[in-house]
């Protein structure tokens, strides 16, 4: 079953390559979407795919690339385009 949530990450997750790195993890995971930075100094992603997949990437979220410190993960139902590919915006 396929399935899009967006998520919101707080905490030090801006030049930490934690868009880079979600970017990689949602490939793996055979994901779309994207990642991108707030104003705010939050990232947002937005992850569609197979339930499990989009599951697995939010447990992922919660830790990050390694230099990141996650401090909230915020998720939604996301009910919006589609997308081709999962890209850093």
């Amino acid at each position: 079953m396929k399935t899009c949530r967006r998520y919101f990450i707080r905490g030090r997750v801006q030049g930490v390559c934690f868009r880079a790195s979600t970017r990689r993890q949602a490939k793996r995971l055979n994901l779309t979407g994207y990642a991108g930075n707030l104003r705010d100094g939050r990232v947002e992603v937005v992850a569609c795919g197979e339930l499990k997949a989009v599951e697995a990437l939010e447990v992922w979220l919660h830790q990050g690339s390694d230099l990141a410190e996650v401090m909230e993960v915020v998720s939604e139902v996301f009910s919006g385009q589609e997308f081709l590919d999962f890209s850093i915006g």
